[in-house]
């Protein structure tokens, strides 16, 4: 009886899991509200990296991804500004990086410029803009998300199996040095 519940919860798990994985991923987030799109060559080299000047915040526009990615469980990783030069392309400048991600799924980093300076301002056509964002696409593949999981519910089973056989094993162990001190200490 006990395996036939072991094996249901596993099962119902591993359904769940599956259901999650397999939802379509979804395409490329919309850009914030009067953002205007980066016509620069280094910005539309890739269709998985778009570049935006926004007036918006840094908050308004982690929020506005957010919001677009919420119907699945989200997790939001900072990275130091330093790493949009390997995270998103040679050359970037940055003030912020942060990653939304769906887990065992794809993510979206985002990384923001704000300029400190004045010779940094960003004007395009004669129209102020507070930051430059881009958006970087991270898309992954149905068979490789699957296997990762498959391979990820092995290694947990496993894990609690050994487990469960060291605790068990420990209990004996305890029960023996019990009974071996129990004689001991009576023939004494």
């Amino acid at each position: 009886m006990f395996k036939y519940i072991k094996f249901v919860i596993f099962l119902c798990i591993f359904l769940l899991g599956a259901k999650y994985l397999l939802i379509e991923n979804p395409p490329f987030p919309a850009p914030p509200p009067n953002a205007l799109q980066s016509k620069e060559p280094a910005d539309t080299e890739s269709p998985l990296r778009r570049a935006y000047f926004t007036d918006y915040t840094r908050d308004q526009v982690i929020k506005h991804y957010k919001a677009q990615w919420e119907y699945m469980p989200i997790v939001n990783l900072n990275y130091p500004p330093e790493e949009a030069q390997l995270i998103i392309r040679d050359q970037t400048r940055s003030t912020y990086l942060e990653e939304l991600v769906h887990p065992f799924r794809e993510s979206i980093y985002i990384n923001g410029f704000e300029p400190q300076k004045q010779n940094d301002d960003i004007w395009i056509d004669g129209k102020h803009f507070a930051q430059k964002i881009i958006i970087r696409l991270v898309p992954s593949y149905v068979y490789a998300r699957l296997g990762i999981f498959i391979l990820s519910l092995i290694a947990i089973y496993v894990l609690i199996v050994e487990w469960l056989n060291l605790a068990k094993r420990l209990v004996l162990e305890i029960r023996w040095v019990k009974l071996i001190n129990f004689f001991i200490i009576n023939k004494s």
